[in-house]
């Protein structure tokens, strides 16, 4: 053999081995299954021949693994496109009105609108409105029956300094937790590193997408 027929052979395999399609996972298996038939064929007992019926039953059994490998790959890209048609869906939510669950709020001097749920009629509700260094305003919203209630905190009408503030309501019902929601207008919206969705809200900073309880509605700089 010379030297230019050796050369020319490894070139070839080599060429045939960079034109494989990538991720041929059943065309692996068909080849394994070949193999090893070819193997146990070979390697058989002339005088106790393999039963037929056993090399049908490894072929279904190779059939079922390529089936639940082509699934799962299926199923993969499905959960892709699903993941990109939610990014998609979030992303055209910037300059949207939302309410979001939160009992912390930041003031600009500009009114903040927000509302919360009573589970009972109360005959008397308070908004707390406390800041960073301890100090309370109360927002009175009076008799109030079940459910939504809105409010509007101003802070000219009730002298709030721009800073950080920390929401409770207190009804007559004593030591209940009321949930309380605040409305915001969605600057942007980030992809954090996990794959979360953030939504930036003036007033309310970075907030994930699960904290979103309504999308549409008036804001309080929309009222104006």
């Amino acid at each position: 053999m010379s030297v230019r027929n050796v050369e020319s052979g490894y070139h070839s395999d080599d060429i045939n081995a960079s034109r494989a399609p990538a991720g041929n996972g059943g065309n692996d298996l068909n080849d394994m299954f070949m193999k090893l038939l070819v193997a146990q064929i070979q390697n058989q007992d002339p005088l106790n021949p393999t039963d037929g019926t056993e090399y049908v039953g490894q072929l279904a059994q190779m059939t079922q693994v390529q089936s639940m490998q082509n699934m799962t790959g299926m199923m993969q890209t499905a959960a892709t496109l699903v993941d990109n048609l939610q990014v998609l869906a979030i992303g055209n939510l910037a300059g949207q009105t939302v309410m979001v669950r939160s009992d912390k709020i930041s003031l600009d001097g500009q009114p903040v609108d927000g509302r919360l749920t009573l589970d009972h009629p109360s005959s008397n509700v308070t908004v707390h409105i406390k800041d960073a260094a301890g100090n309370e305003t109360t927002l009175e919203l009076g008799k109030q029956e079940k459910g939504l209630v809105d409010f509007t905190i101003d802070p000219d009408a009730l002298g709030l300094e721009q800073g950080e503030y920390t929401l409770s309501v207190v009804t007559d019902e004593g030591g209940v937790k009321v949930p309380i929601e605040i409305a915001g207008t969605v600057n942007s919206v980030r992809i954090g590193p996990d794959g979360s969705a953030l939504l930036n809200i003036p007033g309310l900073g970075e907030i994930p997408f699960f904290n979103i309880s309504q999308f549409g509605g008036q804001s309080a700089a929309a009222k104006a």
